[in-house]
């Protein structure tokens, strides 16, 4: 089963941390990273730029607009993602809560519909 684990940041707390303690911990989460490559668990793994970066766009009828973003105010952000393949959510959870971010913001584990499943169901 694969499931979306997505990192949210908290500036203020990565701010805090001593100096050269965000690029430790980048370092072990490279490390860990391949690691659970090898073993067969992460599947795809993602940084995402600064939040004041973001683009937002709506379409209404043929009318698109388009914001900067980030659209709401937030403590925390989405800094990155990783796609896990796990044996369930207890598993994906346990991976998830190896990753050191979960100290300096929050992770949440979605668990990921199988698109084809969903393609034979609807024939398509």
């Amino acid at each position: 089963m694969k499931f979306l684990v997505m990192i949210y940041n908290d500036d203020t707390l990565l701010d805090a941390l001593p100096a050269g303690e965000v690029d430790t911990m980048l370092r072990g989460c490279f490390t860990h990273a391949d690691e659970l490559r090898d073993q067969g668990y992460l599947l795809d793994s993602v940084q995402l730029e600064s939040p004041a970066q973001i683009k937002s766009l709506r379409m209404r009828g043929d009318k698109m607009s388009v914001m900067d973003g980030p659209f709401a105010e937030a403590k925390e952000y989405l800094g990155g993602f990783n796609v896990i393949e796990a044996a369930d959510m207890a598993e994906a959870l346990r991976i998830a809560a190896e990753f050191p971010w979960a100290r300096t913001g929050r992770i949440d584990v979605w668990p990921m519909r199988d698109i084809d499943a969903v393609r034979r169901r609807v024939g398509a």
